[in-house]
């Protein structure tokens, strides 16, 4: 009874050894993540929640609630700065969705002269950001304005351009992949049923790359929404800011700095963000669960 005792507890010792070495470890690692994301989370909204805040007096998380700086909101254009940039990020989504598909599915099915160039050239340009083409955008966007000041500088619709032409490249290339997962088969037999390549296009070939869609148009939002370097140079006059760069001249000098109001507008700002990833979420997820069981 006694040996029996003593290998059972060896067993047990282990058992749980082994389970710290191949799957504890992976819990311990994902807490520190956890707390390594939440903390400065935590510290935005306590001092959202403390009146007159600054940044050196708001180290006790929570030691005051109230919602004085969400009230001052509205005494300030944050409101217009937030429609302005909920404008621009969702013309950005769509239209970066609408472009890239239909690029994309060009390159997938059709076959002609300078396809396997362009597709060459759109990986390459990938390997250059936007920021390099800061004064190539200014003076672009300063020589339309003369011709088109609906488009040039100090305009949301030419933010959106420069957005979507930006995006155009690495999503193609991202949507080009996916839709060549999709059977030709199924184009072959839409045509037989009578079907144009325009109907082919949205009524069987955008159903199916449905998740990927929802991919590129969360990643286009969050980084139009987000974006403050491009912005910054595009728009001049405060009344066609977006939100980052409106927020941006509040904190301008540090000393003088809102840093309550400057919380609240950022807590504020969070919800658009996540609203829209809690409603694409169950498109990814449907679109994942489904290629883990595909035959």
């Amino acid at each position: 009874m006694a040996r029996n005792a003593r290998t059972e507890k060896l067993h047990t010792s282990v058992t749980g050894w082994r389970w710290i070495a191949e799957v504890g470890w992976r819990h311990v690692v994902g807490i520190l993540v956890i707390i390594y994301c939440v903390i400065p989370l935590a510290y935005v909204l306590s001092v959202s929640l403390v009146p007159n805040a600054t940044l050196t007096g708001s180290n006790e998380l929570f030691r005051t609630v109230s919602f004085d700086n969400f009230a001052a909101l509205s005494d300030t254009p944050y409101w217009s700065w937030i429609v302005n940039s909920l404008i621009v990020s969702s013309v950005t989504a769509i239209g970066t969705v609408l472009m890239g598909a239909a690029a994309a599915y060009a390159f997938s099915r059709y076959r002609f002269r300078g396809r396997r160039g362009t597709l060459t050239f759109l990986l390459l340009v990938q390997m250059f950001p936007q920021m390099l083409a800061f004064v190539a955008l200014y003076l672009l966007l300063l020589g339309i304005q003369d011709v088109f000041p609906i488009i040039g500088l100090n305009s949301k619709l030419g933010l959106i351009a420069v957005y979507l032409g930006g995006a155009l490249g690495s999503n193609t290339f991202l949507l080009y992949g996916f839709f060549n997962s999709v059977p030709r088969e199924l184009d072959e037999a839409a045509q037989i049923d009578g079907c144009s390549h325009a109907q082919t296009f949205w009524t069987i070939i955008m159903p199916l790359v449905l998740p990927v869609l929802a991919v590129v148009s969360l990643l286009s939002f969050i980084s139009s929404f987000g974006d403050f370097v491009i912005a910054k140079v595009v728009l001049q006059q405060p009344e066609q800011f977006t939100l980052a760069v409106g927020m941006y001249n509040w904190v301008a000098d540090a000393r003088t700095a809102p840093w309550g109001v400057f919380a609240a507008g950022a807590v504020v700002a969070a919800v658009p963000v996540i609203a829209l990833f809690q409603y694409l979420q169950r498109y990814i997820v449907s679109g994942l669960t489904a290629g883990a069981v595909k035959g």
